[in-house]
């Protein structure tokens, strides 16, 4: 049996059995969570989580030091982040629109006096821009900053193609290293189908549900825009940009969407999305290595989303209007806070938060989404990632054009 079969089970198993749990007598879920599916769980995210650092690392240099040309790479840096920046502002339009028209947060229904929410502030976007250098690589590299590693890693890949025959070592030296990541992220997808029923199991068991029913029509929204979000705009692009086949590149890339799903985290599924899509989806690793850990840490499809819907349900919870500068507000907050709060833990409610502020509706309003986000958070992650690797696919299939022609 295929690994991406094994994973299907998991996650349906892990859905029937999250579900047994609500319906369960007494402490049987919390003292199964705590000795078996959180400890399972936890050690499989933990897996994962020990590969990001060194991969992204690692890939980087290589990826960078094999694209060459330092414009070359600045040019394709300007593509990436053009791709995201317009994406997420498609995404959060489409959250609008499905909001608009559901209207998940009719006034009156939800019960808003107990609802309490202290928001976290988010560090200025000049501020995360001046820290993408890092004063202290190693610091950064023990404390996961993605951004400031994402530098790091360039530079080194920028003085490893220049400098040419000079660094052959250091460069061989770093081929091997990728080498064991490969190997050592195959070892660990065998244990993904255990890991994802385990997290999934978890966190619907935990969500109980009570609180699944009380906020239906809002989850139906959230998760209806990013469907269409997925259906239609990568669609769109991976076609018209890409010229490729949107079928074929779901199905391929579907392994890393079902890690995602389960793990809830786009840079825990980082080594597994880039494996899968240059593996499966024959993207170019020098693309592949540059464009996928970037769009990890400040491209947010899912999470814009989510802010869209959730924001205008919090607005007709609280018979609160939207003007239509509010919701041209709206678009341009949360498409610039997806990179100002690049890297920052719990970033999706930081930007809600934000998001709120700006069009001043009341933060307190988060705590009525907070019992089902983990659950659309899995959605969500699997739309994040899918946009990243849309990305490398299309600027890696142009690249490949580019140099058939010229051959």
């Amino acid at each position: 049996m295929s690994l991406t079969k094994k994973i299907i089970i998991a996650l349906i198993l892990g859905v029937i059995v999250g579900i047994g749990f609500t319906f369960a007598p007494g402490d049987v879920f919390s003292i199964t969570d705590k000795y078996i599916l959180n400890p399972i769980g936890q050690i499989f995210l933990n897996l994962i989580m020990m590969m990001v650092v060194p991969i992204v690392f690692v890939s980087i240099v290589l990826g960078t030091s094999g694209l060459g040309d330092p414009a070359k790479l600045g040019k394709i840096g300007v593509q990436t982040i053009t791709f995201y920046l317009v994406t997420t502002a498609v995404a959060l339009a489409i959250g609008l629109a499905v909001a608009f028209v559901l209207q998940p947060g009719k006034a009156g229904v939800f019960d808003v006096s107990m609802a309490d929410y202290e928001s976290e502030s988010a560090p200025p976007i000049m501020e995360t821009i001046i820290n993408i250098i890092p004063e202290n690589p190693i610091e950064a590299m023990s404390t996961g900053n993605m951004l400031q590693i994402i530098a790091f890693a360039i530079f080194i890949g920028i003085a490893l193609a220049v400098l040419g025959e000079k660094t052959k070592g250091i460069q061989r030296l770093f081929e091997q290293a990728n080498e064991i990541l490969i190997w050592l992220v195959n070892a660990i997808m065998k244990t993904a189908p255990y890991g994802a029923f385990a997290l999934i199991a978890s966190a619907i068991g935990d969500a109980g549900l009570d609180a699944v029913g009380s906020m239906a029509m809002y989850m139906v929204a959230v998760t209806l825009a990013l469907i269409l979000h997925g259906a239609v705009t990568y669609s769109l692009a991976i076609r018209g940009l890409g010229k490729g086949s949107p079928i074929k590149f779901y199905k391929e890339f579907f392994p890393a969407m079902s890690v995602a799903f389960s793990t809830s985290s786009s840079s825990a599924t980082l080594p597994i999305s880039m494996k899968t899509a240059q593996e499966n989806l024959g993207v170019k690793k020098s693309i592949s290595s540059f464009v996928q850990p970037l769009g990890a840490t400040i491209n947010m499809d899912g999470t814009g989303i989510m802010q869209a819907v959730a924001t205008v349900f919090i607005a007709q919870v609280y018979d609160v209007p939207l003007t239509f500068t509010a919701i041209i507000m709206i678009i341009l907050t949360a498409t610039l806070a997806s990179v100002g709060t690049a890297g920052v833990p719990g970033v999706g409610l930081i930007m809600l938060a934000m998001v709120l502020e700006q069009v001043n509706l009341p933060v307190e309003g988060i705590a009525l989404i907070i019992g089902v986000d983990r659950l659309l958070d899995m959605l969500r992650t699997s739309l994040n990632i899918t946009g990243d690797a849309a990305c490398a696919y299309i600027i890696s299939e142009n690249e490949k054009r580019k140099e058939n022609a010229e051959a």
